[in-house]
């Protein structure tokens, strides 16, 4: 049995750092038309603060995310729609959830068919 990996660290294991960065990507991607504070991201994310200040430089080095604005002292972010990285983010996005409300409309199908008296 081999102990090496394939990949030393592949595409989406340097994006995805933990479940926090896909917390943030959902919450940018889905509210991608307004942007937000990072104690906005953190509170609507479910994400801690702390975090948020860690990985947001990462999103913004890959111009996932950029920043729009200042409002006093805080900067707001948005997801970047420009970015190739981004729109494949939300295409993905949107693939996964078409995905999933598919599989529930099946089961919720399947339930209704076997509750019919026959």
């Amino acid at each position: 049995m081999r102990d090496e990996k394939a990949l030393e660290e592949g595409p989406l294991e340097r994006l995805f750092t933990g479940p926090a960065m896909a917390k943030i990507l959902d919450f940018m991607i889905l509210f991608r038309n307004y942007d937000y504070s990072k104690t906005d991201i953190a509170k609507n994310s479910g994400v801690n603060f702390r975090t948020v200040l860690r990985l947001l430089p990462i999103l913004e080095e890959k111009q996932i995310v950029k920043q729009t604005r200042r409002v006093g002292q805080a900067k707001m972010y948005q997801i970047n729609i420009e970015s190739p990285l981004a729109r494949a983010l939300h295409k993905l996005n949107q693939e996964i959830a078409f995905y999933d409300a598919e599989k529930i409309a099946k089961q919720e199908l399947r339930k209704e068919q076997q509750t019919i008296p026959a």
